[in-house]
């Protein structure tokens, strides 16, 4: 599917350049994703200063927890295979739990206690806006109120990157994966 709206392409203006430098890892070309938002650099500059691309409170890996489901709850193969392909093996995630990510449910052998807990968070979020109590209480045996703030304003962000690539038709990046197939019965 073509784009609804190209990426730009180099050169850039030199604020722009430097912004979207500052995005990516040194010698990176700036991902589709980035240089579309760049459309609107107002824009581009608040999910920049929102992206919670830090290392913040939350453990990367059950950071990563929640991208990956909230992507693929999502429909968002772009971004989910941007995070497959670029933190998942650094955040110890193998091919059968990428997979749970997009096919799985809470109870996948492949999600540990924990990445069982931010699977239905962001499950209750994405079909409800909202989390039970019975989960509520469950979560907060294991995280902080600070690290809980963080982790349902990550699965609210990332609904928001899924609505950008999918409304946008943004193309997948070359190096990223596409969803995995579902198991067979």
């Amino acid at each position: 599917m073509k784009p609804r709206i190209a990426p730009l392409e180099p050169p850039y203006p030199e604020a722009l350049a430097g912004e979207l430098a500052a995005m990516m890892p040194p010698g990176m070309e700036p991902i589709a994703l980035f240089r579309t938002l760049a459309r609107n650099p107002r824009v581009l500059g608040k999910i920049r200063g929102g992206s919670l691309l830090d290392r913040g409170s939350i453990d990367r890996h059950d950071r990563e927890v929640v991208v990956l489901r909230t992507c693929a709850r999502c429909g968002s193969e772009y971004e989910w295979g941007v995070h497959a392909a670029f933190f998942a093996p650094r955040f110890g995630f193998d091919a059968a739990m990428l997979a749970a990510t997009v096919h799985g449910g809470a109870d996948d052998p492949a999600f540990s206690e924990t990445d069982r807990l931010l699977v239905r968070l962001v499950d209750e979020l994405h079909d409800s806006s909202t989390v039970s109590e019975p989960l509520w209480q469950s979560l907060t045996a294991h995280w902080a109120p600070e690290q809980l703030v963080e982790l349902v304003v990550l699965a609210g962000f990332y609904h928001c990157i899924s609505f950008v690539t999918n409304a946008l038709a943004i193309g997948r990046e070359p190096f990223a994966p596409r969803f995995p197939r579902p198991p067979c019965p």
